[in-house]
């Protein structure tokens, strides 16, 4: 027998109670985690009920790229079977895109090695499905390193309704560029306020009407269309907008481009609170509205001064307007009047005042009346009424109402038959004149006597068909000497009865007999074709005309006589000149006294009438001579003449005055035939100036003539010396000198300033003095 001390049972007691309690501890710590197991067992379970259930499915992605996917996925993606890995995601059967899950191939190997989140729609292959698919790297001890978890969510209602509310968006951002750019584009000013009525958009028509910068400095600023923010103003019109809900409207006046004009304003409420608004320019508006009611009240002026009743009714049947010889016409009274009664009571009141045709049956005659209202066209007929024919117009109006018009013609019936009457007064007055007469009336023969038928001995049924004016000058052709002619008396016909103007010619027959042919236009618009028989007439013109020439020619020889004599008298004259000189200057002895007085009155005879023969060569062969053209100062020439003349002004102890304004300059011409013209002016003026009188040379001129008068303060001369004092050779008797002299002066003067384009006038009377004005032409 083994004996155990005591130590070693207590020891033994030691250790057993330990493994007892050990025992204990263990199987209550075991069936604590039980516990706690159960416990997660069934939370795992709920979350993976609730992630199951959840719209976002999770794919868990390896670091060797094999997949993790629920069994919703696979369902989303339309395939059979889960994805093994990332090469699978799509195939025949189902999957993603191609594009999509090549994207998604490239995210997932990103975020495996960078960490980097990311977020993408993938479609499913083969249907409608869209999948919004976030994916980040695994949370770090749950998962392999290197793994990334994708969450999917079904996204394909919302796609939907994302591209619908991107479509929608689009549409409304594309009509509000549109309705942006119309309202900038709009030339009326366009504005828009805010709920505080403050502005907060205008357009540039707005902005070039306030003179703005742009738009933005309008705003800025607060610039209003109209001046004014009070009561009655912009403000308050759009105030009252805003607070009905309902548009509003006003004309108000305001300042655009240093203009007063006259704008409508138009403010609509928007549901939003503001107020957009815009302005219309009615000032054309305006003005034609006033036009029109000054146009309206000059119409009535005028109808009420018409002859012609005149009655318009409005669209309601209502008579809305008449003019005073309507109230005359059927006795309206303007208090009656002025409850604008209505047709059939004006027909009624009418026929009360004995103003319309005796109708059997009013009430039909009237609803026939009632008819013109909506007649599709004027309607006329003619009332007689007392012995008075009235034509009465009905002329239905646009816009329902009618016009009528009443015009007595009763006088002008009177009037035709009277006409009718002057028509035959005037064919017998036609058949009792000596003239040939005709009448043409639109292109063609109207009307002729007899003498203008016989005249021209045309058939009876050729006139009668009133010929065409063509077809008489062809018919007239045969009978005249020249055929042309024919054709002038159709243009005479032409003048009178188109252009109005009356014409005449000359008519030759082939018997001889000459016709003056004159077409007077008529004031009817016809014309009236007189042929005068003047061939007596012509014949003495004939005569005449033979007579003439033969005067010419007598006078032609004259002419050359007296040129050929004076060429003969200037022999001698030299001769008893040079004999006379001789005399004087004493180579045949010392004269006496007498003698020598007798030897000087030789000269200044011989001198004289050298003078005389040269001044009749000139008459007789300076008629178209040529002559020389240089610029002569007329003051210079005027001088010149002065100092020959002046002996002649001494030896009368006549002041010769030469006035010179300085203005009268040069013209181009002859210079020894002006210094003419102006010494035989001034010879004149001496020979009729008495002693001790005055003679006034005077020059002046323009741009375009030179003027020479010449004046003198002598008896003056008779009506009938002034009305020949420039013809040649004429005999003015005891003259103004007082002896009888050829006045070869003047004609000459005249015949010198023809020459040169010029004009020359005598001024004279008894007891007056004379005086003749000269003027060249510069040129």
């Amino acid at each position: 027998m083994i004996l155990i001390s005591h130590s070693a049972a207590a020891l033994a007691g030691a250790v057993l109670a330990a493994l007892v309690l050990g025992a204990t501890w263990a199987l209550y710590a075991g069936l604590r985690a039980r516990a706690a197991t159960r416990e997660t067992e069934g939370v795992n379970a709920r979350l993976e009920a609730l992630l199951a259930g959840s719209p976002a499915q999770r794919m868990l992605v390896r670091p060797d790229g094999r997949l993790e996917a629920t069994q919703r996925i696979t369902d989303w993606l339309g395939m059979a079977v889960p994805p093994r890995d990332l090469s699978t995601l799509t195939d025949d059967a189902g999957g993603l895109e191609p594009d999509d899950a090549r994207a998604l191939t490239e995210q997932v190997a990103a975020t495996q090695k960078a960490g980097r989140p990311f977020s993408m729609s993938v479609r499913a292959r083969g249907s409608d499905r869209a999948l919004l698919v976030i994916g980040d790297r695994a949370p770090q001890g749950a998962y392999p390193p290197g793994s990334a978890v994708l969450w999917f969510l079904d996204t394909t209602e919302s796609q939907d309704e994302i591209s619908r509310l991107q479509r929608e968006s689009g549409r409304l951002r594309t009509a509000f560029d549109a309705l942006t750019a119309l309202i900038e584009a709009a030339p009326m000013p366009m504005w828009y306020r805010g709920p505080d009525l403050r502005l907060l958009m205008v357009n540039s028509a707005y902005v070039e009407a306030v003179e703005g910068k742009d738009s933005e400095d309008v705003v800025a600023r607060g610039i209003e269309l109209v001046e004014g923010a009070g009561l009655g103003g912009p403000l308050a019109n759009a105030a009252i907008a805003r607070d009905t809900g309902e548009p509003q409207s006003a004309a108000m006046p305001a300042t655009i481009g240093g203009a007063r004009r006259m704008l409508r304003l138009h403010d609509m409420p928007l549901p939003t609170g503001g107020v957009a608004g815009f302005a219309v320019d009615i000032e054309e508006l305006e003005q034609l509205r006033g036009g029109l009611k000054r146009f309206g009240e000059a119409q009535r002026a005028m109808l009420d001064r018409l002859s012609s009743g005149v009655a318009q009714f409005g669209s309601d049947r209502a008579l809305v307007f008449c003019n005073q010889p309507f109230r005359r016409l059927f006795a309206m009274k303007n208090e009656w009047l002025a409850d604008r009664p209505e047709f059939d009571r004006v027909l009624e009141r009418m026929r009360e005042a004995n103003r319309v045709p005796d109708v059997r049956d009013f009430p039909a005659w009237k609803a026939e009346r009632r008819e013109w209202f909506t007649a599709p066209e004027a309607v006329e007929e003619t009332w007689i009424v007392n012995g008075t024919h009235l034509r009465v117009v009905a002329q239905p109006m646009p816009e329902g109402g009618l016009l009528l018009i009443f015009e007595d013609r009763t006088q002008q019936l009177e009037l035709q038959r009277e006409h009718g009457e002057m028509q035959q007064v005037r064919t017998a007055t036609l058949e009792s004149l000596s003239e040939a007469v005709a009448v043409f009336g639109k292109g063609r023969l109207q009307l002729w006597n007899r003498k203008f038928s016989a005249l021209w001995g045309f058939d009876d049924g050729f006139l009668d068909g009133h010929p065409q004016i063509a077809a008489f000058a062809q018919q007239a052709r045969g009978r005249l000497a020249r055929p042309t002619q024919a054709e002038v008396i159709g243009d005479l016909i032409r003048f009178a009865a188109k252009d109005r103007q009356q014409r005449g010619a000359s008519v030759v027959f082939a018997d001889g007999r000459h016709f003056d042919a004159s077409a007077v236009p008529l004031p009817d618009g016809n014309a009236l074709l007189t042929m005068l028989d003047t061939s007596d007439r012509h014949r003495i013109e004939r005569a005449l005309r033979d007579r003439n020439e033969a005067l010419e020619a007598a006078d032609r020889i004259k002419t050359a006589f007296v040129a050929a004599m004076s060429y003969e008298l200037r022999t001698p004259l030299t001769s008893i000149k040079g004999f006379a000189e001789m005399l004087h200057g004493g180579f045949a002895g010392k004269l006496s006294d007498s003698g020598e007085e007798y030897a000087e009155a030789i000269l200044v005879s011989v001198e004289r009438l050298g003078a005389l023969i040269d001044d009749v060569l000139d008459l007789t062969q300076n008629e178209g001579a040529p002559l020389e053209r240089v610029p002569v100062d007329l003051e210079i020439a005027a001088a010149n003449a002065a100092e020959a003349v002046a002996p002649l002004a001494r030896a009368k102890h006549i002041d010769l005055a030469v006035e010179l304004q300085g203005s009268a300059g040069s013209v181009t011409g002859d210079p020894r035939r002006i210094r003419e013209v102006i010494e035989h002016l001034l010879r004149h003026a001496i020979a009729g100036t008495p002693e001790k009188g005055r003679v006034l040379l005077h020059l002046d001129g323009r741009k375009s003539a030179a003027r020479i008068v010449v004046s003198d303060d002598g008896p003056g001369m008779s009506a009938e010396a002034v009305a020949h004092a420039f013809d040649r050779f004429a005999q003015h008797g005891i003259g103004r000198s007082g002896e009888r002299a050829l006045g070869l002066g003047l004609p000459l003067a005249k015949q010198f300033v023809e020459a040169h384009g010029g004009s020359i006038q005598l001024f004279s009377e008894p007891g007056e003095g004379t005086l003749v004005t000269v003027e060249l032409p510069r040129g």
